[in-house]
């Protein structure tokens, strides 16, 4: 099954949700269902993707990509020690702190 669930495409308003591929968009789908998913739509990722695959993406991505909260969460949760920061953290946190 190349497609996301379809409890999914409330996340993804601006693509073309029938059209989206699990390969091909794998990190904006791991990103937003780590953002806003529920507990189906979480299992479904991690059973999809392999804890290993969405460990690599908050590594590589998490921190510039998922909001501090939620990367906090995760990290902890997944028990990460090193990923990459993201670069100019200062200012995404006077931004977000807005």
């Amino acid at each position: 099954m190349n497609n996301p669930p379809t409890s999914l495409s409330r996340l993804f308003q601006e693509y073309d949700f029938e059209r989206m591929d699990v390969r091909q968009h794998a990190n904006i789908i791991i990103e937003r269902t780590l953002e806003m998913g529920n507990w189906e739509e979480l299992h479904w990722l991690f059973h999809h993707y392999g804890i290993q695959r969405i460990t690599e993406y908050l590594k590589q991505l998490g921190s510039r990509r998922l909001s501090k909260m939620t990367f906090n969460y995760w990290i902890k949760l997944l028990q990460i020690k090193e990923y990459r920061p993201a670069p100019f953290a200062e200012i995404r946190d006077k931004l977000w702190s807005r």
